[in-house]
């Protein structure tokens, strides 16, 4: 067997975690990874029949069936993966009754998945049916996108407009837009059920007053998503109490997504 270490998956997840506790997405123990992995390149670290314990997942996601994640683990703090990740960090396989995973590596000191689990479940099996390759969900609280959920209506359509209208790479890097939810109680199936609806239509959710939910075929696009968001929202908020003199058209997006050839929601603009 490969040193697990030294896997691929492992050090995307400790290089990931580590630059998000960095800039200040993740304090304490907030936000949360899963990572959808080959189940052949596993093999290549681990033996896939050696499970460790059980544990229950608390909602029951058949499409999941033996799948593979590696997920941080709940209360566990960012910037603690990268110095010992097999403490902060999981590998699961979702069981035959699909309501159980099976621990395969991590949690080494007794712990268990992120609370929000079930959520990032729902995610993958939106996403799953939109995209085959989309393979990471990642929860984070992005300072400046926060900050403007208490200063910016929280809807779908005026979210999105007024990011793609402050940076002009956002038409480009989210094109399908961001959806938006109301304030939620977060660690439950409700707002789990809510985030997936969502994840239909959107590789970007929002929590309002609380963070976001980002999906994509790979941690760098998956970051890259939610940092292209941040940006727009730190722009955003920098010049919110200033007239606003200059801005991207309606017109102006559609000669950017006509360059870039981009398919975006067209009811979104005016």
């Amino acid at each position: 067997m490969k040193d697990i270490f030294k896997s691929p998956f492992v050090e995307e997840m400790k290089k990931t975690t580590a630059n998000m506790y960095r800039l200040g997405w993740d304090e304490r123990n907030g936000g949360n990874i899963s990572y959808m992995l080959n189940e052949a390149e596993v093999a290549e670290y681990l033996d896939l029949n050696n499970v460790i314990r059980t544990i229950p997942t608390g909602f029951k996601a058949d499409a999941l069936i033996g799948k593979i994640f590696i997920v941080t683990g709940t209360g566990k703090y960012f910037k603690n993966v990268e110095v010992d990740p097999e403490s902060n960090l999981g590998i699961i396989r979702i069981a035959k009754d699909g309501t159980t995973a099976e621990l395969l590596w991590g949690y080494s000191d007794g712990g268990r998945f992120t609370s929000e689990l079930p959520a990032h479940l729902m995610s993958h099996m939106a996403r799953l049916g939109v995209n085959p390759e989309n393979r990471v969900v990642m929860h984070c609280h992005p300072t400046y996108t926060l900050a403007m959920n208490y200063s910016h209506k929280l809807d779908d359509r005026e979210f999105t407009r007024s990011l793609w209208k402050t940076c002009t790479e956002c038409m480009v890097v989210f094109p399908d837009g961001v959806g938006v939810l109301p304030w939620m109680l977060c660690g439950n199936n409700e707002i789990g059920e809510a985030t997936a609806e969502k994840m239909k239509e959107y590789r970007l959710v929002i929590w309002g007053l609380h963070g976001i939910y980002g999906a994509g075929k790979d941690m760098d696009e998956t970051f890259g998503l939610i940092e292209t968001v941040e940006k727009a929202a730190q722009l955003y908020m920098i010049s919110a109490h200033l007239p606003r003199i200059n801005t991207i058209t309606d017109d102006q997006l559609r000669v950017i997504a006509e360059a870039f050839k981009v398919d975006y929601r067209k009811d979104f603009l005016d």
